[in-house]
């Protein structure tokens, strides 16, 4: 039971379904949720449905099997492990199965052996134990699991609930014990015999749609009687004990009354949700072989489980692709809008840039006109303060924006004036405080016929070289 997290008990009625959800805790099953839903509703799908959470928290699905569809009988064989009883019960199934063995699905259910517990008789206390076969006819089974399917829920394992009804009875005393609507079906009900404190034999009796039924049930009690007086283990007249609700044994026990002409026992059965706690309870703890869910059925749901989780992680993974796909197309999107824009607003601005660039360039060349224009005038007015009395100055050319020459004309001897002169305008500065004058050639000078000197030297104005 430790190992399973949660355990789903589905009962299908004649018009509605029952589904018990049982939790796990301290090694216990506790009921969780009832949810009651009409045989055209969809079960819910997050409680009867496997998925990656079954991993790690497994859960149990298991179906109350229809009590008509299913032939009980009580065998006693020797002790043994499981797969040696179900061995033995297998070389028994030609003389217990009414129907073919190859159309049959059968499972067993080995009763409980604790010391005390009722059933335990003579039968039960030596080497032998008492063993209950349950035998359903494969095509009902395949129908009623089909039926299933399409409603949505896979069964782990399909029980009877008569097998929990049978276990909770407190047996005191030998007789029969009958166990009408076990499911919810009135018409019928399963008929336990007890002698010596065990369990003997197990039928099915059902009330006939027509005709009179406590005739009919006398017939058929009469039967299982005179049946076990025959193989020794009913002696005397029997006990009758009715275990039914208070609506169903008023039903049931007006008709028993007349047939069985003897006092009967009311006992009040579990309720159905009790119930399907014990089959939660007894179907957890069982072995895999003692279930009446054919192999292939299991096979191929177990198959279906593990398929859907590949598909639903596939899934997964696609959507996260396809999510991350379109979150970059939409970010593309709106970077590409977003440059669209910055190309259109560059086109807008390109003409007004072009126009601005223009108009910087003219203001540029008109700063450097009026910049030569000062630096002429600096030019003119240093050359005019320290131009010495004996020079004359004969050529006053300003070129290339940046360069000054001066020539002249002298007395003869004149040679150191006009030297004092380079060395006046070298020191001269401009308004800005920087001297106005950088680079220069050496003065040079030459004798002329009458021997006065003509003289020239080139200036670079300093301003010039400034950007």
């Amino acid at each position: 039971m430790a190992r399973w997290h949660s355990c789903n008990v589905l009962h299908v009625g004649a018009d509605q379904r029952r589904v018990w959800q049982f939790e796990s805790r301290n090694g216990q099953f506790t009921l969780g949720r009832e949810q009651t839903t009409a045989n055209g509703e969809a079960l819910p799908f997050a409680q009867v449905t496997k998925t990656w959470r079954s991993l790690w928290q497994p859960k149990l699905n298991i179906a109350w099997l229809p009590p008509e569809n299913v032939f009980l009988r009580v065998i006693q064989v020797p002790k043994s492990s499981l797969d040696e009883t179900c061995a033995m019960v297998e070389l028994q199934l030609e003389k217990l199965s009414p129907i073919p063995v190859t159309q049959v699905v059968w499972s067993l259910h080995v009763w409980p052996q604790a010391e005390g517990s009722p059933g335990q008789g003579e039968a039960t206390t030596g080497e032998l134990q008492t063993v209950i076969v349950m035998l359903a006819e494969r095509e009902a089974v395949e129908q009623f699991l089909g039926q299933l399917e399409g409603q949505g829920y896979l069964a782990d394992r399909l029980e009877i609930p008569v097998l929990d009804q049978l276990q909770a009875s407190v047996v005191n005393d030998d007789g029969a014990w009958i166990y009408p609507a076990i499911s919810g079906e009135k018409d019928s009900a399963v008929v336990a015999w007890w002698a010596d404190g065990a369990l003997r034999n197990l039928n099915l009796i059902t009330v006939p749609e027509t005709g009179d039924p406590a005739a009919s049930l006398a017939a058929q009690l009469s039967q299982l009687t005179m049946a076990g007086e025959l193989e020794g283990w009913l002696k005397g007249t029997p006990a009758w004990h009715l275990v039914a609700e208070a609506k169903v044994a008023i039903e049931w026990e007006a008709m028993l009354r007349p047939a069985l002409e003897a006092p009967i026992e009311v006992i009040a059965p579990l309720s159905a949700a009790q119930l399907a706690g014990l089959t939660a309870k007894r179907a957890a703890g069982s072995a895999v072989k003692a279930n009446l869910l054919p192999k292939e059925f299991s096979t191929r749901y177990t198959q279906q489980f593990h398929d859907r989780l590949w598909m639903r992680g596939l899934g997964a993974v696609l959507s996260v692709y396809v999510v991350i796909v379109v979150i970059y197309l939409l970010a593309l999107g709106v970077f590409s809008w977003r440059t669209e824009a910055v190309v259109t607003k560059t086109k807008d601005l390109g003409p007004a840039y072009t126009n601005a660039m223009q108009l910087e360039a003219r203001l540029e060349v008109l700063k450097d006109r009026q910049a030569l224009k000062f630096a002429a005038l600096d030019s003119w007015k240093a050359v005019a303060e320290t131009l010495p009395g004996e020079l004359q100055l004969e050529g006053f050319t300003f070129s290339d924006g940046r360069k000054l020459q001066l020539n002249g004309s002298a007395p003869a001897g004149s040679e150191k004036a006009v030297l004092d002169f380079s060395d006046e305008l070298r020191k001269v500065r401009g308004a800005d405080g920087q001297l106005l004058f950088g680079k220069t050639e050496i003065p040079n000078w030459a004798t002329g016929p009458g021997g006065g000197l003509s003289w020239r030297f080139i200036w670079e104005l300093k301003r010039a070289e400034a950007p």
